[in-house]
């Protein structure tokens, strides 16, 4: 029998962490390269796919908050060996999860027309990006159900299998960008429209992938998830409980970044790519630091169920550290090799000298988001969900109050705007360490 408890030395945190980092890699090399393909359209498909992907990127967080607080939920059941009361969590889960995707499909058809006319300049990009979003938002159905069985993977510690569902959604991904943004194998040339089908068509075959591996490493036998069939109200509320304030702290996250991406619109064709190679950048640098963080929530969810309060600290302060090693040894390689980087997504070589001071920015700034992130999961898995949204509002309202004068008011250089992340990951690391050293997490039931 399997055991479900964790231990916390480095070797465990690595062994957790390195499927998770794999799976969110791969990922991001689907992202990378769909760069490259819009890249290769023009300045204003690479500017446009970067507000496209923020505001699709709101409503995956959505998803992947509601999934979070199942999966500490999932890892405190862990904790106890509880595998009833594990595949009981996970299935109404999955229930809670359809129809939460069902409400923000029709939500977001709504919503995106009404957003995008008030806050695009361009006419051009307005009408790229909703024709965009009308197809990208089928996808999310699949991508919710996706994201809580990798929590449910995550939690009882069986992280390798992420990566098969990973490999299956990039492959796929990368293929059918290529086919259908260039119009190959006798498929029609969709330009910008391509990539959100590809996008939709590979969000199906990695849950399909993801829901496989479940019942092919029968995982349905050892937590018996078909007995469990009914949707209970009373486990939604508690799952809410948990992780309402979690998909609010991720909408006031991405809505800020979202909202930082039309300031920048206003900016122009130039800055807009700039930038959109820069979120591409930062998201690929910070896959370690995410996994470890993710591992990080896991972990102290896990141990406080073991009874164990008094090692929360000292798995935060190990696991930070990793992640800050990994973010120094990642930042210094982008910092040599920026020019040849930023050349992958674009061959204009005014807009890579352009961009190379805002690298430099956000490589500086991927090394305080290295611990403040793990700072942050380490309370999000103690469970008190609320402090977290307190420190998220406080955290965007400074950042949005940063981007609305330098950006909006005075129109100051790119590299300036992007100093706004600076203010984000220092104050989230301040807010986490003042609640972590505070104690009052200690006795919270979920």
């Amino acid at each position: 029998m399997e055991k479900l408890t964790v231990a916390t030395t480095n070797k465990d945190i690595i062994r957790l962490a390195l499927p998770i980092s794999v799976a969110l890699f791969i990922p991001q090399a689907s992202f990378f390269t769909n760069n490259i393909f819009m890249g290769m359209l023009g300045q204003r498909e690479l500017g446009v796919n970067g507000i496209t992907g923020v505001f699709y990127l709101i409503l995956s967080m959505i998803g992947y908050g509601l999934s979070c607080g199942v999966q500490i939920q999932l890892a405190r059941r862990a904790g106890e060996e509880n595998k009833n009361g594990i595949a009981e969590t996970f299935m109404n889960g999955v229930m809670l999860s359809f129809m939460f995707s069902l409400a923000l499909m029709v939500l977001s058809m709504w919503l995106a027309p009404v957003l995008f006319s008030y806050s695009l300049n361009d006419d051009s990009n307005f009408f790229l990006s909703v024709n965009f979003m009308y197809i990208r938002v089928w996808g999310l159905p699949f991508l919710m159900l996706t994201q809580l069985l990798s929590a449910f993977y995550i939690a009882i510690g069986r992280t390798r299998l992420l990566i098969y569902g990973s490999l299956v959604a990039t492959g796929i991904n990368i293929l059918f960008d290529y086919l259908l943004i260039f119009g190959k194998w006798g498929l029609p040339a969709l330009g910008f429209k391509g990539a959100a089908v590809a996008s939709v068509i590979a969000e199906v075959f990695c849950c399909i992938a993801m829901a496989g591996l479940f019942f092919t490493n029968r995982l349905h036998v050892e937590y018996p998830v078909l007995r469990y069939t009914r949707f209970y109200f009373s486990h939604s509320v508690q799952t809410l409980k948990v992780s309402a304030p979690l998909i609010v702290q991720f909408l006031f996250s991405i809505g800020g970044w979202l909202v930082f991406f039309f300031f920048i619109e206003h900016l122009g064709a130039q800055s807009l790519a700039a930038s959109q190679m820069l979120r591409s950048i930062f998201g690929i640098a910070s896959v370690g630091t995410w996994a470890l963080a993710t591992a990080c929530n896991t972990m102290v969810s896990n141990i406080i169920g073991q009874g164990r309060p008094r090692d929360v600290m000292k798995i935060i302060f190990k696991i930070s550290k990793l992640s800050f090693i990994y973010a120094a040894v990642l930042s210094a390689l982008l910092l040599v090799f920026a020019q040849p980087f930023l050349s992958l997504y674009s061959s204009d070589a005014t807009l890579i000298s352009f961009a190379i001071p805002s690298l430099r920015v956000v490589v500086v700034a991927t090394l305080v988001m290295a611990v403040s992130t793990v700072a942050f999961n380490g309370v999000v898995g103690t469970g008190n969900t609320l402090v977290n949204l307190s420190m998220e509002i406080t955290c965007v309202g400074l950042y949005l109050v940063y981007c609305y004068y330098f950006i909006h008011l005075r129109h100051s250089a790119l590299y300036v705007c992007w100093g706004s992340e600076f203010v984000y990951w220092i104050s989230l690391l301040i807010g986490s360490a003042l609640y972590l050293r505070s104690g009052k997490w200690k006795g919270k039931t979920i």
